[in-house]
Order: structure tokens, then C-alpha cells, then sequence
């Protein structure tokens, strides 16, 4: 296997990855893979749209994808309205075309779990908030893809886990977020107390995560003076 980088999670946060990008190519990487929520947020959609298209990489639609093309603009969330009408017909048109899941040889890819975008994969929400997903958990998400590694986004949390059978599951977290609230099924906060970008590698050799310095400071500017406080104290300090 040559060394793959993964990306996921980039929601519009162009400088971020510019930063990925640049670190995975000093580190020998020339194929990326892409796991869904692209482009929304109060920052550069448009922009980090056109980056993508350019590449051509394998790319999957998260549920922020689906949600921007389907939703009507009352009902999207203020991410999601911020970005819809920046975005041309041409980009629309790519983001349409994106498959929900993609099976590349030994590796399966996912925004949230197989069957579902919004479904954590290694998490599980509880009432009382956000925990690890047990072994079983995971298993059952799982299902009977036959692949030996599923990589999964969503979460923003960077993690692995290896089931009993060999299998694997892994999230690169993300590459443009480090921390949010969400209220869906139930509320809880991911917080990862780091504002620097993520994303991991695979080879045959297994999967290395990564943190990459970006410039952060100006990103949240951006999100501040798009009147999001919240995107600004999560892009500063990697906690919502």
C-alpha cells in the first residue's frame, strides 16, 4: 500500500488545509482520501471549494453536504446558511455528485458510520454527554463490510480500534475544527483542547495521526467577523 493521507472534517478552513496538505507532501504522501463535511462554516467555502475540485481526490459527502443541497434555508443551521449561497452552480454540481460511501480495495470510507452520516462511529452519545464506543458498539455499526480498514470522520475525535476479527476502524479527526457543541440526539461538547489540524496516514505499516501548526489566529478572525463567537473560541483553542 503507498502512503495515503486522510482528511476529513475541513468545514471551509482553507489555511488549515493548505497546512495538511503541504505537511502530508513533505511526509511523501501523494494520494489523499476525503471523508465528508467540506465546506461548512463561517469561513472560506467557496475557496476551500475550488481547492478540492482542482485535486480530484476520493471524496465522500457528509451529512453538512447533504444537508446544504437538501435543506430548505430555514431549516439549515447557521453554518450551513452561511455557506449555501457562496457556493456557485458548478460547485453545487460537484458536491451533488459525491458518493455518501466508497469502497477502495482493502479500505472502506464513511462520514459517520456505513449506514448513516450522522452516526458516530467510535463514540457514542448518552444523555449524560459523549463517551468511547464499546468493542460491540462498533462491531454492529460495522456490520458485515468485508474491508480490513473503514475510515470514518464526523466525530472530529482522531482514534482507531481494532476489532477481534482484525478489523479496524479509524478517524483522522479533523482537519478544520477541533471543538463544537451539538445537540443531536442528545446535547454534548467535543473538545479537543488544541486548536492545530489533524489528519492521519495510512501505509502498509499501519496509521500514524498527525497535528500540523496552521494559522489559526487568522481563521478566527474570520469566524468572528462572521458574527460566530463559538467558531472563533473553538478555532483559537481547540474547545467550544
Amino acid at each position: 500500500m503507498s502512503r495515503i493521507a486522510v482528511l476529513s472534517d475541513i468545514h471551509g478552513n482553507l489555511p488549515a488545509l493548505e497546512a495538511v496538505v503541504a505537511d502530508a507532501e513533505a511526509r511523501g504522501c501523494r494520494h489523499f482520501l476525503n471523508l465528508g463535511d467540506l465546506l461548512s462554516g463561517p469561513l472560506w467555502p467557496a475557496e476551500t471549494a475550488d481547492f478540492l475540485m482542482a485535486r480530484d481526490w476520493p471524496t465522500i459527502a457528509g451529512n453538512h453536504e447533504r444537508q446544504v443541497l437538501r435543506l430548505a434555508p430555514e431549516r439549515m443551521n447557521a453554518s450551513d446558511a452561511f455557506t449555501r449561497p457562496l457556493l456557485s452552480q458548478a460547485q453545487l454540481g460537484w458536491m451533488a455528485g459525491l458518493p455518501a460511501t466508497l469502497a477502495l480495495d482493502d479500505l472502506f470510507l464513511c462520514h459517520g458510520t456505513p449506514t448513516s452520516d450522522v452516526e458516530h462511529f467510535l463514540e457514542t452519545v448518552e444523555p449524560v454527554g459523549l463517551r468511547r464506543a464499546t468493542e460491540s458498539e462498533v462491531a454492529a455499526r460495522l456490520g458485515a463490510r468485508p474491508e480490513p480498514l473503514t475510515l470514518c470522520g464526523h466525530s472530529h475525535i482522531a482514534g482507531l480500534l481494532r476489532l477481534a476479527d482484525r478489523c479496524c476502524v479509524a478517524n483522522p479527526g479533523s482537519v478544520g475544527l477541533q471543538g463544537f457543541h451539538d445537540d443531536r440526539p442528545y446535547p454534548y461538547t467535543v473538545a479537543g483542547d488544541d486548536p492545530r489540524a489533524r489528519y492521519a496516514i495510512v501505509e502498509a505499516a499501519g496509521i500514524a495521526f498527525h497535528t500540523v501548526e496552521y494559522d489559526h489566529v487568522t481563521a478566527a478572525a474570520k469566524a468572528a467577523r462572521e458574527g460566530r463567537e463559538d467558531w472563533a473560541q473553538a478555532l483559537t483553542t481547540g474547545r467550544p
